[in-house]
Protein backbone atom coordinates (compact mmCIF):
# COMPACT_ATOMS: atom_id res chain seq x y z
CA UNK A 1 0.00 0.00 0.00
CA UNK A 2 1.09 3.43 -0.75
CA UNK A 3 0.56 6.64 1.46
CA UNK A 4 -2.15 9.41 0.05
CA UNK A 5 0.25 11.97 0.28
CA UNK A 6 2.73 9.75 -2.60
CA UNK A 7 0.11 9.74 -4.81
CA UNK A 8 0.91 12.10 -8.45
CA UNK A 9 -2.02 14.51 -9.85
CA UNK A 10 -2.37 11.07 -12.29
CA UNK A 11 -3.17 8.65 -9.74
CA UNK A 12 -5.31 11.15 -7.42
CA UNK A 13 -7.43 11.60 -10.57
CA UNK A 14 -7.90 8.10 -11.09
CA UNK A 15 -8.49 6.94 -7.60
CA UNK A 16 -11.58 9.66 -7.56
CA UNK A 17 -12.89 8.30 -11.04
CA UNK A 18 -12.70 4.70 -9.45
CA UNK A 19 -14.51 6.07 -6.00
CA UNK A 20 -17.20 7.85 -8.08
CA UNK A 21 -18.46 4.39 -9.81
CA UNK A 22 -17.65 2.77 -6.97
CA UNK A 23 -20.24 5.15 -5.06
CA UNK A 24 -22.42 4.94 -7.61
CA UNK A 25 -22.50 1.50 -7.85
CA UNK A 26 -23.05 0.70 -3.67
CA UNK A 27 -26.05 3.72 -4.09
CA UNK A 28 -27.79 1.38 -6.91
CA UNK A 29 -27.37 -1.38 -4.65
CA UNK A 30 -29.10 -0.07 -1.61
CA UNK A 31 -31.85 1.22 -3.96
CA UNK A 32 -32.16 -2.86 -5.16
CA UNK A 33 -32.25 -3.97 -1.74
CA UNK A 34 -34.85 -1.14 -0.85
CA UNK A 35 -36.89 -1.33 -3.72
CA UNK A 36 -39.83 -4.42 -2.76
CA UNK A 37 -40.26 -2.68 0.43
CA UNK A 38 -39.33 0.88 0.38
CA UNK A 39 -39.51 2.02 -3.35
CA UNK A 40 -39.74 5.63 -3.22
CA UNK A 41 -36.69 5.54 -1.32
CA UNK A 42 -35.27 3.30 -3.91
CA UNK A 43 -35.75 6.11 -6.32
CA UNK A 44 -33.85 8.76 -3.93
CA UNK A 45 -30.98 6.32 -4.15
CA UNK A 46 -30.67 5.56 -7.57
CA UNK A 47 -30.99 9.48 -8.25
CA UNK A 48 -28.19 9.55 -5.90
CA UNK A 49 -26.24 7.22 -7.81
CA UNK A 50 -27.14 9.45 -11.23
CA UNK A 51 -25.01 12.59 -9.72
CA UNK A 52 -21.92 10.34 -9.02
CA UNK A 53 -22.02 9.04 -12.72
CA UNK A 54 -22.02 12.99 -13.38
CA UNK A 55 -18.72 12.82 -10.90
CA UNK A 56 -17.18 10.84 -12.40
CA UNK A 57 -18.02 11.76 -15.98
CA UNK A 58 -16.50 15.07 -15.17
CA UNK A 59 -13.21 13.56 -13.93
CA UNK A 60 -12.91 11.58 -16.90
CA UNK A 61 -12.91 14.20 -18.99
CA UNK A 62 -10.47 16.35 -17.68
CA UNK A 63 -8.08 13.16 -16.73
CA UNK A 64 -8.16 12.92 -20.70
CA UNK A 65 -7.44 16.48 -21.31
CA UNK A 66 -4.42 16.37 -19.17
CA UNK A 67 -3.19 11.97 -19.21
CA UNK A 68 -4.95 10.90 -22.00
CA UNK A 69 -7.29 7.76 -22.81
CA UNK A 70 -5.13 5.02 -20.23
CA UNK A 71 -6.65 5.11 -16.59
CA UNK A 72 -4.78 3.10 -14.23
CA UNK A 73 -6.56 1.04 -11.74
CA UNK A 74 -5.97 2.28 -8.49
CA UNK A 75 -7.97 0.99 -5.69
CA UNK A 76 -9.47 2.29 -2.41
CA UNK A 77 -7.75 -0.61 -0.61
CA UNK A 78 -4.60 0.15 -2.42
CA UNK A 79 -3.98 3.41 -0.68
CA UNK A 80 -3.31 3.40 3.06
CA UNK A 81 -5.51 5.58 5.35
CA UNK A 82 -8.42 6.14 2.45
CA UNK A 83 -11.56 5.96 3.13
CA UNK A 84 -13.48 2.23 2.38
CA UNK A 85 -16.87 0.97 1.97
CA UNK A 86 -18.26 -2.28 2.95
CA UNK A 87 -20.29 -4.00 -0.10
CA UNK A 88 -24.23 -3.47 0.64
CA UNK A 89 -24.72 -7.42 0.06
CA UNK A 90 -22.56 -8.32 2.54
CA UNK A 91 -24.60 -6.32 5.25
CA UNK A 92 -27.75 -7.01 6.40
CA UNK A 93 -31.41 -5.74 4.98
CA UNK A 94 -30.84 -1.88 6.08
CA UNK A 95 -33.15 0.18 7.01
CA UNK A 96 -34.39 3.18 6.14
CA UNK A 97 -32.87 5.27 8.88
CA UNK A 98 -29.50 3.40 8.91
CA UNK A 99 -29.55 3.73 4.84
CA UNK A 100 -29.66 7.34 4.97
CA UNK A 101 -27.13 7.73 7.73
CA UNK A 102 -24.86 5.66 5.47
CA UNK A 103 -25.10 8.38 2.86
CA UNK A 104 -24.53 11.24 4.77
CA UNK A 105 -21.32 9.62 6.15
CA UNK A 106 -20.12 8.71 2.55
CA UNK A 107 -20.67 11.78 0.82
CA UNK A 108 -19.05 13.46 3.87
CA UNK A 109 -15.73 11.04 3.35
CA UNK A 110 -15.51 11.89 0.00
CA UNK A 111 -15.78 15.57 0.18
CA UNK A 112 -12.92 15.48 2.79
CA UNK A 113 -10.80 13.14 -0.03
CA UNK A 114 -11.79 16.34 -2.51
CA UNK A 115 -10.54 18.97 -0.30
CA UNK A 116 -7.23 17.00 0.97
CA UNK A 117 -6.47 15.97 -2.83
CA UNK A 118 -7.32 19.61 -4.43
CA UNK A 119 -4.98 21.17 -1.48
CA UNK A 120 -2.14 19.17 -3.33
CA UNK A 121 -3.01 19.43 -6.67
CA UNK A 122 -0.81 22.32 -8.35
CA UNK A 123 -2.66 22.24 -11.65
CA UNK A 124 -4.84 25.08 -12.13
CA UNK A 125 -7.97 23.12 -13.66
CA UNK A 126 -7.13 19.97 -11.30
CA UNK A 127 -8.01 21.98 -8.79
CA UNK A 128 -10.52 23.62 -9.68
CA UNK A 129 -12.32 20.50 -10.81
CA UNK A 130 -11.28 18.57 -7.43
CA UNK A 131 -12.65 22.24 -5.44
CA UNK A 132 -15.81 21.83 -7.07
CA UNK A 133 -16.86 18.76 -6.56
CA UNK A 134 -15.89 18.96 -2.43
CA UNK A 135 -18.23 21.83 -2.54
CA UNK A 136 -20.81 19.18 -4.59
CA UNK A 137 -20.14 17.04 -1.78
CA UNK A 138 -20.08 19.01 0.76
CA UNK A 139 -23.75 20.83 -0.65
CA UNK A 140 -25.26 16.67 -0.92
CA UNK A 141 -24.16 15.87 2.48
CA UNK A 142 -27.12 15.91 3.51
CA UNK A 143 -28.54 15.03 -0.38
CA UNK A 144 -30.27 11.67 1.12
CA UNK A 145 -33.05 14.02 3.05
CA UNK A 146 -32.56 16.58 0.30
CA UNK A 147 -34.08 13.95 -2.58
CA UNK A 148 -37.08 12.48 -0.04
CA UNK A 149 -38.35 15.74 0.06
CA UNK A 150 -39.39 15.42 -3.53
CA UNK A 151 -41.28 11.94 -2.56
CA UNK A 152 -44.65 12.50 -1.34
CA UNK A 153 -45.34 12.97 2.62
CA UNK A 154 -47.99 9.86 2.09
CA UNK A 155 -45.22 7.76 0.61
CA UNK A 156 -42.47 8.40 3.26
CA UNK A 157 -44.90 7.67 5.87
CA UNK A 158 -46.11 4.65 4.10
CA UNK A 159 -42.45 3.44 4.24
CA UNK A 160 -41.65 4.24 7.80
CA UNK A 161 -45.09 2.73 9.07
CA UNK A 162 -43.68 -0.90 7.09
CA UNK A 163 -39.95 -0.17 8.65
CA UNK A 164 -41.55 0.10 12.19
CA UNK A 165 -44.14 -2.79 11.43
CA UNK A 166 -41.10 -4.89 10.45
CA UNK A 167 -38.76 -3.94 13.65
CA UNK A 168 -41.69 -5.11 15.93
CA UNK A 169 -42.15 -8.48 14.15
CA UNK A 170 -38.57 -9.17 14.16
CA UNK A 171 -37.08 -7.92 16.95
CA UNK A 172 -40.15 -6.53 19.62
CA UNK A 173 -42.57 -9.51 19.64
CA UNK A 174 -40.06 -12.34 20.20
CA UNK A 175 -37.91 -10.43 22.74
CA UNK A 176 -41.14 -9.74 24.31
CA UNK A 177 -42.66 -13.59 24.15
CA UNK A 178 -39.48 -14.47 25.82
CA UNK A 179 -39.25 -11.43 28.57
CA UNK A 180 -42.31 -12.29 29.61
CA UNK A 181 -42.36 -16.28 29.90
CA UNK A 182 -38.31 -15.53 31.78
CA UNK A 183 -40.06 -13.20 34.19
CA UNK A 184 -43.36 -15.13 34.63
CA UNK A 185 -42.56 -18.73 34.07
CA UNK A 186 -39.65 -19.26 36.31
CA UNK A 187 -41.70 -16.91 39.56
CA UNK A 188 -43.21 -20.37 40.82
CA UNK A 189 -40.76 -22.34 40.88
CA UNK A 190 -38.13 -19.85 42.93
CA UNK A 191 -40.19 -18.85 45.51
CA UNK A 192 -41.37 -22.58 46.13
CA UNK A 193 -37.94 -23.47 46.56
CA UNK A 194 -37.52 -20.48 48.59
CA UNK A 195 -40.13 -20.55 51.10
CA UNK A 196 -39.87 -24.73 51.27
CA UNK A 197 -36.27 -25.33 51.91
CA UNK A 198 -35.75 -21.71 53.32
CA UNK A 199 -32.50 -21.71 52.01
CA UNK A 200 -31.60 -18.88 49.06
CA UNK A 201 -28.95 -20.82 47.66
CA UNK A 202 -31.38 -23.32 46.73
CA UNK A 203 -33.85 -20.99 45.33
CA UNK A 204 -30.71 -19.99 43.07
CA UNK A 205 -30.12 -23.48 41.69
CA UNK A 206 -33.50 -23.67 40.89
CA UNK A 207 -34.05 -20.20 39.38
CA UNK A 208 -30.77 -20.55 37.25
CA UNK A 209 -31.78 -24.22 35.98
CA UNK A 210 -35.80 -22.97 35.20
CA UNK A 211 -34.15 -19.78 33.66
CA UNK A 212 -31.63 -21.43 31.44
CA UNK A 213 -33.89 -24.70 30.64
CA UNK A 214 -36.99 -22.08 29.83
CA UNK A 215 -34.29 -20.09 27.41
CA UNK A 216 -33.27 -23.19 25.30
CA UNK A 217 -37.14 -24.34 25.07
CA UNK A 218 -38.38 -20.97 24.15
CA UNK A 219 -35.51 -20.83 21.56
CA UNK A 220 -36.00 -23.77 19.47
CA UNK A 221 -39.72 -23.27 20.45
CA UNK A 222 -39.65 -19.98 18.57
CA UNK A 223 -37.84 -21.15 15.95
CA UNK A 224 -39.65 -23.93 14.56
CA UNK A 225 -42.63 -21.71 14.79
CA UNK A 226 -42.40 -20.15 12.01
CA UNK A 227 -39.55 -20.11 8.78
CA UNK A 228 -40.73 -16.06 8.13
CA UNK A 229 -41.27 -17.05 4.47
CA UNK A 230 -44.76 -15.10 4.54
CA UNK A 231 -45.19 -13.46 7.97
CA UNK A 232 -41.87 -11.28 7.54
CA UNK A 233 -40.67 -11.96 10.79
CA UNK A 234 -37.71 -12.59 9.89
CA UNK A 235 -35.09 -15.39 9.79
CA UNK A 236 -36.03 -18.36 12.75
CA UNK A 237 -32.59 -18.80 13.96
CA UNK A 238 -32.08 -15.11 15.04
CA UNK A 239 -35.78 -14.92 16.09
CA UNK A 240 -35.00 -18.02 17.81
CA UNK A 241 -32.14 -16.43 19.59
CA UNK A 242 -33.77 -13.22 20.75
CA UNK A 243 -36.52 -15.06 22.32
CA UNK A 244 -34.22 -17.87 24.26
CA UNK A 245 -31.77 -15.19 25.03
CA UNK A 246 -34.20 -12.60 26.77
CA UNK A 247 -36.25 -15.76 27.89
CA UNK A 248 -32.97 -16.26 29.94
CA UNK A 249 -32.59 -13.12 30.85
CA UNK A 250 -35.73 -12.63 32.56
CA UNK A 251 -35.56 -15.54 34.72
CA UNK A 252 -31.95 -14.46 35.81
CA UNK A 253 -33.14 -11.44 36.94
CA UNK A 254 -35.10 -12.32 39.97
CA UNK A 255 -32.62 -15.53 40.31
CA UNK A 256 -29.51 -13.34 40.76
CA UNK A 257 -30.81 -12.11 44.03
CA UNK A 258 -30.46 -15.24 45.95
CA UNK A 259 -26.80 -15.09 45.77
CA UNK A 260 -27.93 -12.84 48.81
CA UNK A 261 -27.13 -15.42 51.98
CA UNK A 262 -29.82 -13.95 54.05
CA UNK A 263 -33.23 -15.84 52.80
CA UNK A 264 -35.74 -12.50 53.54
CA UNK A 265 -33.41 -9.75 51.98
CA UNK A 266 -32.68 -12.20 48.91
CA UNK A 267 -36.99 -12.11 48.88
CA UNK A 268 -36.97 -8.90 49.26
CA UNK A 269 -34.62 -7.34 46.37
CA UNK A 270 -36.47 -10.24 43.99
CA UNK A 271 -39.88 -8.77 44.79
CA UNK A 272 -38.23 -5.90 44.16
CA UNK A 273 -36.75 -7.40 40.47
CA UNK A 274 -39.82 -9.11 40.09
CA UNK A 275 -41.92 -5.52 39.98
CA UNK A 276 -39.47 -3.97 37.77
CA UNK A 277 -39.74 -6.77 35.10
CA UNK A 278 -43.14 -6.38 35.33
CA UNK A 279 -42.86 -2.89 35.01
CA UNK A 280 -40.96 -3.20 31.48
CA UNK A 281 -43.30 -5.65 29.91
CA UNK A 282 -46.06 -3.07 30.46
CA UNK A 283 -43.80 -0.19 29.16
CA UNK A 284 -43.27 -2.59 26.12
CA UNK A 285 -46.68 -3.76 25.38
CA UNK A 286 -47.78 -0.01 25.53
CA UNK A 287 -45.34 1.47 23.35
CA UNK A 288 -44.98 -1.26 20.88
CA UNK A 289 -48.49 -3.27 20.86
CA UNK A 290 -51.12 -0.38 21.10
CA UNK A 291 -51.77 -1.20 24.87
CA UNK A 292 -53.27 1.45 26.91
CA UNK A 293 -50.76 1.50 29.97
CA UNK A 294 -53.76 0.69 32.60
CA UNK A 295 -54.92 -2.34 30.55
CA UNK A 296 -51.25 -3.76 30.04
CA UNK A 297 -50.03 -2.66 33.65
CA UNK A 298 -53.05 -4.96 34.92
CA UNK A 299 -52.60 -7.92 32.90
CA UNK A 300 -48.90 -8.21 33.60
CA UNK A 301 -49.31 -7.68 36.99
CA UNK A 302 -52.41 -10.32 37.21
CA UNK A 303 -50.19 -12.91 35.44
CA UNK A 304 -47.43 -12.40 37.50
CA UNK A 305 -49.38 -12.58 40.88
CA UNK A 306 -51.41 -15.16 40.00
CA UNK A 307 -48.13 -17.23 39.57
CA UNK A 308 -46.20 -15.81 42.13
CA UNK A 309 -48.92 -17.11 44.70
CA UNK A 310 -48.47 -20.40 43.48
CA UNK A 311 -45.35 -20.71 43.89
CA UNK A 312 -45.81 -19.36 48.02
CA UNK A 313 -48.68 -21.97 48.14
CA UNK A 314 -46.45 -24.63 46.83
CA UNK A 315 -43.29 -23.61 48.85
CA UNK A 316 -45.85 -23.25 51.94
CA UNK A 317 -47.63 -26.03 51.55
Amino acid sequence: MRDFSELSEREVLALAIGSEEEDGRIYNDIAERLREDFPASAHVFTEMASEESEHRRALIDLYREKFGEHIPLVRRQDVRGFLTRKPVWQLPKPSIDAVRKMAESMEAETQRFYRLAASRSTDASVRKLLGDLAEAEQAHEHRADELSAKVSDKQIRAEDQTAERRFVLQYVQPGLVGLMDGSVSTLAPIFAAAFSTGHPHQAFVVGLAASLGAGISMGFAEALSDDGSLTGRGTPIFRGVITGAMTTLGGLGHTLPFLIPTLWTALSVAFAVVVVELGVISWIRTKYMDTSPIRATLQVALGGALVFATGVLIGNG
